[in-house]
């Protein structure tokens, strides 16, 4: 079996059964064991009907291996991430994401949420992982118990809002039949939010849409749903529940970018002078929102492993993605899509003003958002592109992909990390030099490429 087609930079991934089945999963489990060197593991799993079967195999290979295992059963990966730091255990989340139904994956974090990337231990789980393939690990099995966390983890959650200050609003949430519909009405339940799920039955299958509000596709069913009902705000979580993205009262969706900025002003209210990190992709509107709220910004690397990192080594209280992840200090240094949401109504009602007028002073720039276009040689296509902006003196900076910078606009370009495809981020001074901006990279990354959101 192939493990190169389904290690990524932050996590395991692929097609079931095909990619990802049992015999890998439980290899995975006793590599995993090895890998952390600890007696015990705590484990969740999304709606994925074959994340029964494979957290199962994964259970077995980590027991076989003497390690204990602590299963939470059907949970969100932010949920997995709060046990893993409340009970200092690794952890493992079977989950693909925003992927569609025939995928499944896996991520690993070590004790108090750490993280596990490719830099930080993935690739050793991976060359373990061939070990086990070769020489299936056998012996006594450890233990496996179940225990529910979730009166713990929405306790945690509450205590990042001042319930006190917190006034009826109403709020619509799109859960795609994935775990938002689990998660968000456990955290929901005692504040006064009116809350109306939309696609709140778990199925695997997606049967309505795929849980990826990257997708503008995706939001049109909460786009009109606000409207129709007058919600103060709609949340379209992805498939885990660990993202979340904003709709305001008139059904604009709100970027990652300028989300993060109203989180780091939130924040920095709380914590004067406080670093607060972001993602090279976000918006130049969020260094500028975190200098003039008196913070100190620090740019990092798009990805789970290296925010986290840079959050244990600056001590910084945020951190956010334009991609729709939010890392809190005070959350194991982990991102949450729900805590995120309760801490943008708590600004909502605190300020007595709509959603859109509230992020308005933020969306300082026309940006393109996300544009995924598929190539059939990503290196080639991003030399062209360094050579193509280099002869026009642009500046260049090849960190994490290639970004660009002009007179009057900004891109970067990253190859995915789980999908076949280059992820083209623009920026621009108006709506007119972005689009023209993001034509012209496009052809030249490939002139018969096909540009999907």
């Amino acid at each position: 079996m192939d493990t190169r087609a389904v290690f990524k930079a932050y996590d395991v991934r692929g097609t079931y059964p095909d990619q990802l089945n049992e015999e890998l999963a439980r290899a995975l489990g006793s590599a995993f064991a090895t890998f952390i060197d600890r007696p015990s593991l705590v484990m969740a799993r999304d709606m994925r009907e074959s994340g029964v079967a494979l957290s199962r195999a994964f259970a077995e290979g980590a027991r076989s291996r003497g390690v204990s295992v602590t299963d939470l059963g059907l949970a969100s990966t932010d949920l997995l991430y709060f046990a893993s730091g409340y009970l200092d255990e690794p952890g493992v989340m079977f989950t693909a994401s925003h992927n569609p139904a025939r995928y499944n994956g896996v991520k690993f974090c070590g004790p108090g949420a750490s993280p596990v990337g490719s830099a930080s231990g993935l690739d050793e789980i991976e060359r373990l992982t061939r070990h086990y393939l070769d020489q299936p690990a056998s012996g006594p099995l450890a233990p496996r118990a179940s225990r529910d966390l979730t009166a713990e983890w929405v306790a945690h959650v509450h205590s990042f809002v001042d319930r006190s200050s917190l006034r009826p609003l109403r709020v619509v949430a799109d859960a795609a039949n994935a775990m938002g519909a689990l998660v968000a009405p456990a955290v929901f339940a005692g504040l006064p939010f009116d809350l109306e799920i939309l696609y709140g039955d778990l199925d695997g299958s997606f049967p309505h849409h795929p849980a990826d509000p990257l997708n503008p596709a995706n939001l049109v069913d909460l786009q009109r749903r606000v409207l129709a009902t007058g919600a103060d705000v709609g949340l379209a979580f992805d498939g885990d529940a660990d993202r979340v993205f904003l709709i305001d009262e008139r059904a604009r969706p709100v970027s990652g970018s300028t989300t993060t900025a109203l989180v780091a002003s939130v924040m920095l209210q709380r914590h004067r002078g406080a670093t607060v990190l972001y993602n090279l992709i976000c918006s130049r509107a969020v260094p500028e929102v975190i200098d003039e709220c008196g913070g100190v910004g620090v740019r990092t690397r798009v990805g789970h492993s290296f925010i986290k990192q840079v959050m244990a080594e600056t001590g910084a209280v945020f951190g956010g993605e334009h991609s729709g992840h939010y890392y809190y200090r005070d959350n194991y240094r982990a991102d949450s899509g729900i805590i995120t949401a309760l801490i943008v109504l708590e600004a909502l009602a605190r300020s007595e003003r709509p959603l859109s007028s509230l992020v308005a002073p933020l969306e300082r720039y026309a940006s393109s958002g996300e544009v995924n276009v598929a190539v059939p040689d990503a290196p080639a296509a991003a030399a062209r592109l360094a050579a193509y902006w280099g002869a026009r003196s642009a500046t260049l900076e090849e960190v994490d992909g290639l970004s660009v910078t002009t007179d009057d606009a900004w891109f970067n370009v990253r190859s995915s990390n789980t999908e076949p495809l280059m992820r083209v981020n623009v920026e621009a001074r108006d709506a007119a030099r972005c689009a023209a901006t993001l034509a012209e990279v496009v052809a030249v990354l490939d002139p018969t490429s096909e540009a999907v959101r």
